[in-house]
C-alpha cells in the first residue's frame, strides 16, 4: 500500500499549481493533507475512486487536514477527543481491520516561542492517544509535526536551536514518541543521509540553497517496520513550501 502525506500550506492555491495532476500521478492507497485552510464549500475536490474526509478548523483560513482513501474505514474520527485541542482541524483517524491510519499538523511554537507552553501540553495529549490507539491495533501516523528531531534534519542546526521546531524541548517529546513503540520510517531506512528536507521557508531562497528541514514524517508502531518497503521524501515535487512524503507498506 502507498501513502502520501502533504502539507500543502493551503489547498486552494495548489490546486492552481497541478495539485490534481500530481496526485494522481501518485495513485496512492491513501493521500494525507495538511494546512489545508479551508472551511466547509470552499473547494470542490473528488477523485473519482477515492473517499475523502475532512477536518476543518474553527478558525477561517487557518490550519486542516483531510484524507483521501481509496478503501472504506471501519469508522472515522476527527480530533483527540479534548476540546482544548479540538478547535484547529488538525486530526482525522481512519481505523481499518489491521491497523489505525491517523494524520496529524502538530501546533507550531510560533515566534519567541509564545506557543511553546501550549505544544507540550499537545505533544502529552497526543502521544496518550497514539499509544492508546496503539493498545487496539498498530498505528500509522503521518503529517507535518513542525519538528527536525536531530541536527542531521536541518540544514543549519546550531543557528537554530532555540526556534520553533527545533527546540531542545520538542526534540525530546519526538524523542519521547520513539521511545514509546513507534519507529521514524524515512530515517530508519536512511540512517547516516544528510541534506534531505520536506520544508524550506519562503525567504532568503531557502529552497534554491537547500537550507530546509525535515519536519514531515510518517512514523509507525515498531511491530510494524518490517512490513516497510520504502519510504521517500519527493523535493522535487513544488506548489508549497512542503513537499509531499511518501511511505510504501507491505500491509
Amino acid at each position: 500500500m502507498k501513502f502520501i502525506s502533504w502539507n500543502v500550506n493551503g489547498l486552494r492555491a495548489v490546486v492552481s499549481k497541478g495539485f490534481e495532476e500530481i496526485f494522481r500521478s501518485f495513485d496512492a492507497d491513501f493521500f494525507c493533507l495538511q494546512e489545508t485552510k479551508l472551511q466547509q464549500g470552499q473547494l470542490d475536490l473528488s477523485f473519482e475512486g477515492y473517499e475523502s474526509y475532512w477536518n476543518y478548523a474553527e478558525k477561517k483560513g487557518y490550519s486542516g487536514t483531510a484524507i483521501f482513501t481509496k478503501h472504506t474505514p471501519l469508522s472515522v474520527s476527527y480530533g483527540l477527543g479534548i476540546e482544548e485541542h479540538d478547535k484547529e482541524g488538525r486530526v482525522i483517524t481512519l481505523e481499518y481491520e489491521d491497523f489505525y491510519l491517523v494524520t496529524v499538523y502538530t501546533p507550531n511554537s510560533r515566534n519567541e516561542l509564545k506557543r511553546l507552553d501550549y505544544r507540550m501540553k499537545w505533544e502529552d495529549d497526543f502521544l496518550g492517544y497514539i499509544k492508546a490507539l496503539d493498545e487496539k491495533k498498530p498505528v500509522i501516523f503521518c503529517g507535518d509535526l513542525n519538528v527536525a528531531h536531530q541536527e542531521i534534519d536541518l540544514k543549519n542546526p546550531k543557528t537554530n536551536r532555540k526556534n520553533a521546531g527545533f527546540t531542545d524541548e520538542e526534540r525530546a517529546k519526538m524523542t519521547a514518541v520513539l521511545g514509546s513503540g513507534f519507529t521514524d520510517t524515512w530515517r530508519s531506512l536512511n540512517p547516516d543521509t544528510e541534506g534531505v528536507y520536506s520544508w524550506w521557508s519562503y525567504r532568503f531562497s531557502a529552497r534554491q540553497k537547500n537550507a530546509g528541514w525535515r519536519i514531515d514524517y510518517f512514523i509507525i508502531s515498531d511491530r510494524l517496520a518490517d512490513r516497510i518497503k520504502d519510504a521517500r521524501i519527493h523535493t522535487d515535487i513544488y506548489g508549497s513550501d512542503h513537499c509531499p512524503v511518501e511511505l510504501d507498506m507491505d500491509l
